[in-house]
């Protein structure tokens, strides 16, 4: 019986009655909101020479600053997953991107290294269950067809991230040192914390559903769904091949292919700019033509400049810059039907405690990929790079079994319908 419940919660709900300027709002707020706790999360990386100059940091303490909102994000997104579904999803952004504004706030108000911890830790709470929320609202409240453009809006707030929030931050460190940047960011979110009041419509069609059994209850659900666990299989092998890539870019590059540090921003810069244009198209392919077709082929095509890439030779800077710009666009570009897809995973009375589980799960991944592809590289006795040839293997075999995987998702188009 309680089976036939939960397949009765599913049944799809009326479309939408957004107009297409609202919902445009809508995404932009959204990908605002995704700009501000993305920028936050990067910029610490390259603030780590001025930090660990001030504060008298080994590495092995600016690692673990660096992986304390990580690994924040992950086990809040866990605990997030057993309450989200039960509040409206409108009054969970503003709450949670508050916290995330006054987190950030005290990250450039912080004397100590003590304190700074605390409060990266602060930001990774509020920020890890951010991400997925934003996702599950795209879910929520954009048709299935449109949803591959509307993810392609909202992802591009990672590109921006990279060609404006970043260096931007950076010249302000520069300027004022390295308690500017994270003021900056707390500053932005209020103007973005205000648009979205007055746009993003409420949505609470999922409260009925979740409201059934306990907050544990609804986690056993999540978990106990074979589907789920499909969705989350894919979740892992979109970022385990590339993962295991993209922290090295800078060593092997710089390391091997001859790449001075000046130009490294060249990479990120070129690919940022062009995923940016991208990630649109992508999403707008993917509505017109299928989500699980263009995601297979995007994969496939991604293939070849992740080989190209992991084994290249010394090579202009033109032609790498080339190599590494493909990578971007298509290793990026599977991300906007994929996690299109995924949102299509779970009924919406459990959208938001799925994604608050994939957002943990996916980060666990991504830090377990980057370890292995640490563990299949190593140096020479002349400080040479080698093995970077083997992740490139790592990202085909993952990309192979991901692009067969991806067929067995069952689908839930489902929206909700929200209140204007």
């Amino acid at each position: 019986m309680q089976m036939q419940a939960d397949w009765q919660a599913m049944s799809p709900l009326p479309p939408p009655p957004v107009t297409l300027q609202k919902e445009r709002w809508l995404l932009l707020s959204l990908a605002a909101v995704q700009f501000t706790h993305i920028v936050d999360f990067m910029v610490m990386m390259p603030l780590g020479p001025q930090l660990t100059r001030l504060f008298a940091l080994s590495d092995a303490q600016f690692g673990l600053l660096v992986s304390a909102y990580s690994l924040a994000a992950g086990v809040s997104g866990l605990l997030a997953s057993l309450v989200i579904d039960r509040f409206e999803r409108k009054r969970a952004l503003l709450v949670l991107y508050a916290g995330f504004a006054v987190a950030t706030l005290a990250c450039g108000l912080a004397p100590t290294y003590g304190s700074l911890m605390g409060a990266r830790i602060a930001a990774g709470v509020f920020g890890g269950v951010l991400g997925a929320l934003v996702q599950t609202i795209v879910g929520d409240a954009i048709a299935f067809e449109r949803r591959g453009r509307a993810m392609g809006v909202v992802m591009a707030a990672f590109s921006m991230a990279t060609v404006a929030g970043v260096p931007a931050s950076l010249w302000l460190a520069a300027q004022v040192g390295w308690h500017g940047p994270f003021i900056a960011i707390a500053l932005v979110c209020v103007p973005v914390w205000l648009v979205a009041l007055k746009v993003v419509p409420s949505l609470g069609g999922h409260l009925a559903g979740a409201a059934a059994g306990s907050s544990l209850n609804q986690l056993v659900r999540v978990l106990a769904d074979a589907n789920h666990w499909r969705a989350f299989g894919l979740s892992a092998l979109m970022v385990l091949g590339s993962f295991s890539i993209i922290p090295y870019i800078t060593i092997y590059t710089t390391t091997n292919l001859g790449l001075s540090q000046e130009q490294v921003p060249l990479i990120y810069l070129a690919g940022g700019v062009a995923t940016l244009f991208t990630a649109r198209l992508w999403g707008q392919l993917a509505d017109r033509h299928g989500k699980v077709l263009v995601f297979r082929v995007i994969s496939l095509v991604a293939v070849v400049p992740m080989m190209i890439l992991t084994h290249m030779p010394a090579v202009p800077v033109a032609v790498l810059v080339v190599v590494t710009t493909a990578f971007f666009i298509f290793v990026s570009g599977r991300l906007v039907p994929g996690m299109a897809l995924l949102t299509a995973a779970p009924p919406p009375a459990m959208r938001g405690a799925f994604m608050s589980v994939n957002g943990a799960l996916q980060s666990g991944a991504m830090g377990l990929s980057a370890w292995l592809g640490g563990a299949l590289i190593s140096r020479t006795p002349d400080g040479l790079v080698q093995g970077y040839g083997r992740t490139g293997w790592l990202a085909l075999a993952s990309t192979l079994v991901m692009v067969w995987w991806v067929g067995k998702l069952r689908l839930h188009k489902a929206v909700q319908t929200p209140v204007i």
